[in-house]
């Protein structure tokens, strides 16, 4: 039995509404969420509106090597732990100005104990 042929505007055949225009900002915020397990490059504006996002899982990795520093530095270079050190060597060499890093890592106050090693 033939499929039928989907009508024009529908989600099957592509996009539905207008396409997305690039913006420029001239002041935002970069969030980076490292973990050991992947990495989180958030682009916001000044008031915390989500401008773009990536993470290395969008980028095509998957499983244990989303946490690799390599995955990193592609997420920050496809948007804007290990991963951390690593994404910010890319956003600086992709030309965008850093005028402060800020590290907001959780550290326990002799909290849990930590695992043997």
């Amino acid at each position: 039995m033939a499929k039928p042929i989907p009508k024009i505007g529908s989600r099957k055949n592509g996009r539905i509404g207008s396409r997305k225009h690039a913006r420029k900002i001239l002041k935002g915020v970069i969030h980076v969420q490292a973990s050991f397990n992947n990495t989180i490059v958030t682009v916001t504006d000044v008031r915390g509106r989500v401008i773009s996002w990536s993470s290395a899982g969008t980028c095509g990795f998957k499983g244990t090597r989303r946490g690799t520093p390599f995955a990193a530095q592609t997420a920050a270079e496809n948007g804007p732990g290990l991963g951390r050190d690593a994404a910010l060597r890319a956003i600086r060499r992709s030309g965008i100005l850093l005028n402060f890093i800020r590290d907001i890592t959780p550290m326990p106050h002799n909290g849990c104990r930590s695992p043997k090693k």
